[in-house]
């Protein structure tokens, strides 16, 4: 009777102790199923916040630009990718652009493979990054890179070429302040093996709106204050693309007051520029810009450094226009100074940058490749050697 107790005891351990093990095996044959077909069994989701800063300074005096800063998600906290535009252009001469106009995206057209589906997506959801707070989702599109090493610190440089190049080709963009935008990298780690979800959004920031703008209803407003005056200018079109591109300059120059206090709101985009109609270099050449592609006539922003009628050698911005098969520069706000007194603009003034070519810009303006200090190299178009004629 005793044998028979003892033995139903160490029988009942024994199944308990096989049911233990047979569980055990069982859960992780589950776990590495899931593991290999890509399941969520066990997450450990850490998400780590290195913020990149990129610093598009002002062309015309110490005050920021667009600020494009992005929080790049990555165990990478030491990286300092993004600096200050150089005080010094990094090249005076006009190199051969690699890229060719892909219609009025000409820096897109230079980018990298992952620079270009960054660039995309914050194009395709330009409609929804009106309202300030849209995410972007990349899902595990970049995760082949993020797993080389420094892969977060290659992304994050993607990243900020895709931001210069998408604001550079898109002047109409100007309630989007760009350091208030970050770039997501989430870490998910199964068993030693890291996978990536990367999107961007405005971190911890209410929506990445410049300063200026608070709401979806102020920047629609905006927007549409902007597209007013272009459509009033468009139902002028001539036709005739030397015609057009005077006619817009014109405007610009009659109609835009050069802020000299830069104290003002929106003095550094089309905004002020069109319904303002007061703003510094960046207004005037990147109004210039939204324009002639409403015309369809290939126009660039040109940033480097320009030498006044004083000697004074100061932060500038101002484009190039393709007519027939040349470039040529136009500056319209050195078309437009700033007259003392009861001065009166000549015409020999008012043209004075209008159409030049290389033998008259190479004189006082000095383009910049890069539109950070340690961004990627851009090309320019090469202008004409001679102005138009």
């Amino acid at each position: 009777m005793e044998k028979g107790f003892i033995k139903l005891i160490v029988n009942l351990i024994i199944t308990i102790v096989i049911i233990l093990i047979m569980t055990i095996l069982f859960i992780f044959g589950v776990l590495v199923y899931q593991e290999m077909t890509g399941g969520n069994a066990i997450e450990q989701v850490g998400n780590f916040v290195a913020k990149y800063e990129t610093i598009f300074d002002d062309m015309e005096d110490t005050e920021n630009k667009t600020t494009p800063e992005i929080i790049e998600t990555t165990k990478n906290e030491d990286n300092d990718v993004f600096n200050h535009l150089p005080s010094t252009p990094t090249t005076a001469t006009q190199p051969t652009p690699t890229g060719t106009y892909v219609n009025d995206k000409y820096f897109y057209a230079q980018l990298g493979e992952n620079s270009k589906k960054i660039y995309q997506a914050l194009d395709q959801n330009k409609e929804q990054m009106k309202t300030g707070t849209a995410q972007i989702n990349f899902g595990s599109a970049f995760s082949e890179l993020l797993a080389t090493e420094d892969g977060d610190k290659k992304l994050g440089e993607d990243y900020q070429s895709a931001i210069e190049a998408y604001l550079y080709d898109n002047p109409d963009i100007f309630y989007i302040s760009a350091n208030k935008l970050y770039l997501n990298i989430e870490t998910t780690t199964r068993f030693g093996r890291n996978t990536y979800d990367v999107f961007i959004n405005s971190g911890s920031q209410p929506n990445y709106f410049s300063d200026e703008f608070t709401s979806e209803e102020q920047v629609r407003q905006a927007i549409q204050s902007v597209e007013q005056v272009r459509n009033q200018i468009l139902a002028q079109k001539t036709g005739n693309a030397y015609q057009d591109v005077k006619m817009v300059h014109d405007y610009l120059v009659d109609n835009i007051q050069y802020e000299t206090t830069v104290s003002k709101d929106n003095i550094y985009n089309i905004y002020g520029a069109l319904v303002n109609h007061e703003s510094v270099c960046e207004g005037y050449a990147e109004s210039f810009k939204y324009l002639l592609d409403g015309f369809d006539i290939p126009c660039v922003l040109v940033i480097g450094q320009g030498t006044n009628s004083q000697g004074s050698t100061e932060n500038h911005e101002w484009n190039y226009v393709q007519l027939g098969s040349r470039w040529f520069a136009v500056d319209c706000t050195w078309d437009d100074p700033v007259i003392i007194g009861n001065g009166r603009l000549t015409n020999e003034t008012k043209y004075k940058y209008f159409l030049k070519g290389e033998n008259v810009m190479r004189e006082d303006h000095t383009p910049s490749r890069r539109f950070t200090e340690n961004g990627r190299e851009y090309n320019y178009p090469t202008i004409n050697v001679n102005n138009y004629s």
